[in-house]
């Protein structure tokens, strides 16, 4: 990340240590060692530091990791996420929040952890989460995540007063937006959850594996909103994939994971920028 955008972006929401010597590193060189490991997937001592004069390396990655995990545990990376990407999105008038979309993806875990369980549909062992994304390809809500073993339906409910919350938070107007979900989504207390807080849900019928059609009249369905599902909510975790770190979990300490995932949504979202 260039200086320029970090200074912007970031800087502002990081917390500095309150004890011991003041780091001779720069924040923005450790914020980017910690990028290195979200897009290479390596561990932490295999992170390649440059050297100084003496050919020694300017940092020992455990203080890069200690870093991370205090930017963490103090919602730095959290506040990187909204302020420093969805909010400027949203000033900057690059979000278009007439139609959102979502849907949920699985991530095998090889070394176990918690907030872990086994899917049957995947055949894995493994966490999922159910991220919100706009048309332009922007997430724009904070994830929300579950064990492997967990059906994706209830947790929209639990998503939906992350994303009402974001759009009060940056004055955003959701009246009206079209929630386009695909056919797992579809029951009675999802729809009634969207229409709750105003929105419209586009959503096929999921037929349930019933040998007649549903009686009754038929929901609101626009095929041509659902299709664009494949360019926008699928074409986000396809650009999660570049980031190594985040195709198989090797941390044993879900927040570790989690942070990892925000960090890399708020590189989507920056793209913008770059």
């Amino acid at each position: 990340m260039r200086l320029e955008q970090f200074e912007q972006s970031v800087w502002p929401h990081l917390s500095l240590d309150r004890r011991g010597p003041r780091p001779t590193l720069a924040l923005h060189k450790i914020f980017n060692y910690i990028l290195q490991a979200l897009y290479m997937g390596c561990q932490w001592k295999m992170l390649p530091i440059d050297r100084n004069a003496e050919g020694h390396p300017e940092i020992h990655y455990t203080r890069i990791y200690r870093t991370f995990r205090r930017w963490q545990a103090d919602g730095c990376i959290d506040a990187i996420f909204f302020s420093g990407s969805v909010q400027q999105l949203h000033q900057d008038q690059l979000l278009d929040l007439s139609v959102i979309h979502g849907d949920g993806t699985t991530t095998a875990a090889k070394k176990g952890g918690d907030n872990l369980g086994y899917s049957g549909h995947k055949h894995l062992k493994g966490d999922k989460v159910v991220a919100l994304c706009d048309r332009n390809c922007n997430v724009i809500a904070p994830f929300i995540s579950a064990p492997g073993n967990r059906n994706e339906s209830p947790l929209l409910r639990d998503a939906l007063p992350s994303l009402t919350a974001m759009a009060r938070a940056i004055g955003a107007g959701l009246h009206g937006s079209i929630v386009s979900l695909d056919g797992v989504y579809d029951c009675r207390a999802n729809r009634k959850a969207i229409f709750n807080r105003g929105m419209t849900p586009n959503i096929p019928e999921n037929p349930r594996g019933r040998k007649t059609p549903k009686r009754g009249r038929k929901q609101r369905y626009d095929p041509a909103i659902f299709e664009e599902r494949f360019r926008t909510i699928e074409r986000v975790f396809a650009w999660e994939d570049k980031f190594r770190r985040l195709l198989l979990r090797f941390e044993r300490i879900s927040d570790v994971h989690y942070a990892f995932k925000t960090l890399a949504y708020t590189m989507i979202n920056l793209r913008h920028y770059c």
